[in-house]
């Protein structure tokens, strides 16, 4: 990931009774990521209001190498044979309907991190709240080789 300029983030504590990431046979399914940094939401709002489309799919982005990091706790991202699912949540302004282009912001993050592989089912939600006031969440499933 370095040779793409990416670093990953330290896995984001959780702020509830759940862990961030857990195997199930081949499977890791991450827990919804928020955009954060030292385990605080680093910008709260609605998509369409507070926050521009191109800032959401940045922050979206982040939240994508967040899960990274969180599938990286319980197997080596090496491992990772297919990202299945990922959903999307947008905390969105009445009468905002652009989330997908918002969740293109994760769905590239994987596509660039895993080329074919990185392709995935995928789901983009509009909200009225996210946890945390966050404007984006973002929830994967990865299938594992080993």
């Amino acid at each position: 990931m370095s040779s793409l300029g990416l670093a990953l983030p330290d896995v984001s504590p959780p702020k509830g009774a759940y862990v961030p990431a857990v195997r199930s046979g081949n499977l890791v399914f991450v827990s919804g990521q928020v955009p954060m940094v030292g385990g605080e939401v680093v910008v709260t709002g609605k998509v369409g209001a507070e926050i521009t489309v191109e800032d959401a799919r940045a922050l979206s982005r982040q939240c994508a190498l967040a899960a990274l990091a969180a599938i990286g706790s319980v197997v080596d991202l090496d491992d990772v044979a297919q990202v299945v699912k990922v959903v999307g949540f947008v905390a969105s302004a009445q009468g905002f309907v652009d989330q997908a282009k918002v969740v293109d912001g994760a769905s590239g993050l994987f596509f660039e991190v895993f080329g074919d592989v990185g392709r995935h089912a995928r789901s983009a939600v509009g909200v009225a709240e996210l946890p945390l006031g966050a404007p984006v969440e973002i929830e994967v499933v990865v299938q594992v080789d080993r």
